[in-house]
């Protein structure tokens, strides 16, 4: 049996922003992570920091994103400072590419409403021509058109990052628990919560956050909360590495700093089935050819298949349970752009013991309309 003000159930991005956020408020912390067979949506994606096509038709997630994003820069130095390791984390603005006059008119008007629905000011984008774009990004194909950019977007390198927060927590003063999967939690007798694991482990503390991914669902129920999450498969294909080119990140093709070119992306409901598939992965290519046929004189040295943490509409949830007060839940597929704001304001608010104003729009209230 082991004790702390809070456990964290999850060690993966939105487990440890918000462990490390709580751990740097003061709060002792246990974080209890599963195997490393699970599946784990922090090691697999594209490392976006992305701002431009966040929130439509939901301004709150849209601020919420670029809250996120304009705490990141300071977010990136503490962790850098605390852990030793640079999340390889940058800002020079990010582009969408449209391959025909629809697309860019079909992005202008996604952006247009984004930017019409946040407060005066707030969020701005540009259409770039074709000319301008080429001083932009090197190396672009005949039939880019244009594209949208926003000053707010950056990237990423998410194992860097994951790496960074699970060391600085520990720093803090944290507990981690790997390999233990997690199989009940339960009022305890002398107050607070117990969370026990399949070893038969079990850890007490004052207040509980759930933020286990796609675990989230099953473990949600037990403390009276409806989490409806499924699994969406996306496969991502690198290169070899090859000499600076692209300064700037694209939605679906970025150069990391070492010198490899990722390519995305794809969406497909196949449960949790993580194999990649030869012919999704052809269709990313020819796309991402399309926009840049440089590319093609580059060998793949790897692809994967990984799977985000899905909603029914796309955004996340972060709510407490109100048949078991202090037992919070935090979930979503963007655990990487909202890393900052996890750490350094929702971490803030379930210290406090109630989630911010700001974010009632985005508790599982939303599913029940008639409710």
């Amino acid at each position: 049996m082991s004790d702390a003000r809070f456990i964290v159930i999850g060690g993966g991005v939105v487990g440890a922003a918000i462990s490390y956020g709580l751990a740097r408020l003061g709060h002792p912390v246990t974080m209890i992570d599963g195997a490393d067979d699970a599946f784990r949506a922090s090691r697999a994606n594209f490392g976006l920091v992305w701002v431009q096509s966040k929130g439509l038709g939901k301004p709150d997630y849209a601020a919420w994103s670029r809250r996120s994003a304009a705490l990141y820069e300071d977010f990136r130095a503490e962790l850098e400072d605390e852990s030793g390791v640079d999340c390889a984390y940058h800002r020079p603005g990010g582009v969408t590419l449209a391959l025909s006059d629809d697309e860019l008119e079909e992005q202008v008007a996604i952006l247009g409403q984004i930017r019409g629905e946040a407060p005066a000011g707030e969020f701005e984008f540009e259409v770039v021509e074709r000319a301008q774009l080429d001083n932009m990004l090197p190396g672009l194909g005949p039939e880019v058109v244009g594209a949208t950019y926003s000053a707010h977007d950056g990237e990423t390198n998410s194992l860097f990052l994951l790496h960074a927060l699970h060391g600085a927590f520990q720093r803090r003063g944290g507990a981690y628990v790997q390999g233990h999967h997690v199989t009940g939690i339960e009022a305890a007798a002398g107050g607070g919560y117990a969370v026990s694991t399949a070893d038969g482990t079990v850890h007490t503390g004052d207040r509980v956050v759930v933020a286990a991914g796609l675990g989230n669902q099953e473990l949600a129920a037990r403390v009276g909360l409806e989490v409806p999450v499924r699994p969406v498969q996306g496969q991502v294909i690198v290169t070899e590495r090859a000499d600076p080119l692209l300064s700037m990140p694209t939605l679906n093709v970025k150069q990391t700093r070492e010198g490899t070119f990722m390519l995305g992306a794809s969406q497909a409901e196949v449960d949790y089935d993580i194999t990649t598939d030869a012919a999704v992965l052809k269709r990313i290519a020819a796309r991402n050819l399309r926009a840049f046929p440089f590319l093609s004189d580059l060998r793949v040295v790897r692809s994967w298949a990984g799977l985000r943490v899905m909603t029914p509409d796309g955004f996340p949830i972060y709510d407490q349970s109100p048949s078991h007060p202090g037992i919070f839940i935090a979930t979503g597929h963007s655990g990487v752009t909202t890393a900052a704001a996890h750490a350094y304001v929702l971490a803030d608010y379930f210290s406090k013991g109630e989630i911010g104003a700001e974010l009632a729009g985005l508790s599982s209230a939303r599913f029940h309309v008639q409710a």
